[in-house]
């Protein structure tokens, strides 16, 4: 649409005409969600939610309304993802923000959160958590605000990160019983520390892989954040190997890892002496999660 076209347009378009040119638009560019990130885009620009898009429809928007609209439509068009847009995603029933500082929180990462409280329900009053990779805090945040009384620390290489994920805990209530480090894996916490829960969304997209990730994940989501060497197990290698230095007795080890990579890390795990070692399928029915105890205390 030229801008003379929408400077006469604009005392004219609806939010019905904007939404179906948007959609319309969208689609044919091939963005699959096409009306659901119409809708949207054009919530946000207005200060509304979805439902008032309809009983608002025939609501002529204003130029500056319009001119909102367009820049998140170009936006999106670049392939820009919809969470840095929004600057939010929920996860785990919260509201976490985010931009290309940290990974976007995905629905089958609720799935570590929900292994690290089921396998550590025995000691549901009190204990100490580790979240390493914590990016947005997305992990260690959902694990604290389900148990209060434990104390949890979340760390990152990235201070960025790290930054991001202290901002998330202040929003959501659940700095209190928390800390954040910065650091390379377990240099980030001191040497005799002991958890009864270590879990992380590491990086474990490989190589290959990477150049065929989506252009919105490739382009705009931090590689730190994704990639891990040639076939994705760097970081869970090193993770699964140092582990049993930082648990206490009887602590686990919750990892969440790419769709094909579940039977080798269970290799990882049962060589680095865990037991009970369990996998967990996504919705998607991928094996999403290994976890693991730690029966004895680690060697002298």
């Amino acid at each position: 649409m030229s801008m003379a076209a929408e400077k006469s347009a604009a005392e004219t378009w609806t939010i019905a005409k904007v939404l179906k040119w948007a959609i319309d638009d969208f689609k044919g560019r091939g963005i699959d969600s096409a009306r659901l990130d119409a809708e949207l885009l054009l919530a946000e620009a207005l200060g509304f939610d979805r439902i008032r898009l309809i009983t608002e429809s025939l609501r002529p928007l204003t130029p500056p309304e319009l001119g909102a609209f367009r820049a998140l439509i170009k936006r999106r068009r670049g392939g820009e993802p919809m969470a840095y847009i929004l600057g939010r995603r929920e996860f785990f029933g919260l509201d976490f923000r985010v931009d290309p500082r940290v990974l976007i929180p995905r629905p089958d990462t609720e799935v570590l959160v929900e292994v690290a409280l089921e396998r550590t329900q025995a000691a549901y009053m009190f204990g100490k958590a580790l979240d390493l990779c914590t990016g947005s805090g997305c992990v260690a945040i959902a694990f604290a605000k389900q148990r209060p009384t434990w104390r949890v620390t979340a760390t990152d290489i990235s201070e960025a990160a790290l930054g991001l994920a202290f901002e998330n805990a202040q929003r959501l209530g659940a700095v209190f019983g928390m800390s954040f480090s910065a650091g390379d894996l377990f240099a980030a916490v001191p040497a005799a520390e002991r958890f009864d829960l270590i879990t992380a969304n590491p990086p474990y997209v490989s190589a290959p892989e990477a150049l065929k990730l989506d252009r919105g994940i490739r382009e705009f989501e931090p590689a730190v954040a994704l990639c891990s060497g040639a076939d994705g197990l760097d970081l869970i290698r090193r993770i699964v190997s140092d582990a049993s230095a930082h648990l206490a007795p009887g602590g686990v080890l919750a990892l969440e890892v790419q769709y094909d990579q579940a039977e080798r890390v269970v290799g990882l795990f049962e060589a680095a002496g865990f037991t009970q070692i369990e996998k967990r399928r996504d919705l998607g029915g991928h094996e999403r999660v290994v976890s693991g105890r730690l029966a004895a205390a680690p060697a002298a």
